[in-house]
């Protein structure tokens, strides 16, 4: 969908900071704030992501050059001022289109920071990626603002509602919770999975936590928290490998300490998750300038 809409940046400013950067390569800026919400901002040439899958909300804005993907079977083109909504476990990749490269930003939300705002309500789901609607382009400002702009708690917390009410809005998503999911079982089962990251994991062992059958839990934790139990663990053991490799940490003690088999299984589950491999993802990190 070709819908002109107003873009924070002029096209001249837009080109200067693409200019800025070119000759430094491809980077990632993160956000130095510690939370459940990773913030990003990065600058691509060409191909920027393989395809991959996350089990978070994305949520993103161009700032400069057109940013492609591939998504639910159809390729989107994001221009600045559109919002970029890609729902949990949906397969995705990211290239730029033009030979500018793109400048853009994200932010990455757990599903449960969403259920608390909503109150156990199914998940909202924009179905294109992509969203012209005023409502979510107000609703999403302030997540995702410069990296050099921190976020004080109450702040982020106001802001997440903001966000879900909009999604759930733009969505058409339903407002009242189902009435056959079992919301608290499924918490259950999630606090068990973050208790629990270094040691192998039954669905037996986390139906008898959740005191829930083994396949209604599963059911429940994917319509609440918009992946499956096991693509849960493995993502937060992925972060915690995240946060390892930028302390310093060789590849061979992260894997063991994050809970995988080996270096070998981390990389792969690794590149399913970002679409880069760990040593490329540590190289074009840079902490944003507190």
């Amino acid at each position: 969908m070709q819908v002109a809409c107003p873009s924070p940046q002029s096209s001249e400013d837009r080109r200067g900071s693409v200019e800025r950067n070119a000759a430094a390569g491809d980077w990632i800026s993160r956000s130095p704030q510690q939370g459940s919400v990773e913030r990003i901002e990065a600058f691509f040439h060409g191909h920027g992501y393989a395809p991959h899958r996350h089990d978070t909300y994305a949520i993103g804005r161009t700032l400069a050059g057109v940013q492609s993907f591939s998504y639910r079977r159809n390729v989107r083109h994001s221009l600045p001022g559109y919002t970029i909504v890609l729902h949990p476990d949906e397969l995705h990749d990211g290239r730029a289109s033009t030979d500018e490269g793109i400048r853009y930003r994200m932010v990455y939300i757990q599903p449960a920071l969403l259920q608390q705002a909503l109150g156990g309500s199914a998940l909202p789901f924009v179905a294109d990626g992509l969203s012209t609607d005023p409502r979510l382009f107000a609703a999403s400002q302030t997540l995702l603002r410069g990296m050099q702009h921190p976020l004080a708690p109450l702040e982020q917390d106001d802001a997440l509602l903001d966000l879900a009410l909009a999604l759930q809005a733009v969505g058409g998503t339903r407002s009242r919770p189902g009435k056959s999911g079992d919301f608290r079982a499924a918490q259950l089962a999630r606090e068990y999975l973050h208790d629990q990251l270094e040691h192998s994991i039954s669905l037996d062992r986390l139906a008898a936590v959740a005191g829930r059958d083994r396949w209604a839990l599963t059911r429940d934790f994917r319509s609440y928290f918009g992946t499956s139990p096991y693509r849960y663990l493995t993502m937060r053991r992925l972060d915690l490998a995240r946060r390892l490799m930028l302390q310093g940490q060789p590849l061979a003690e992260v894997a063991a300490n994050a809970g995988f088999a080996d270096q070998s299984h981390m990389t792969r589950q690794f590149g399913q998750a970002f679409g880069l491999p760990p040593a490329r993802w540590l190289r074009i990190q840079r902490t944003a300038a507190r």
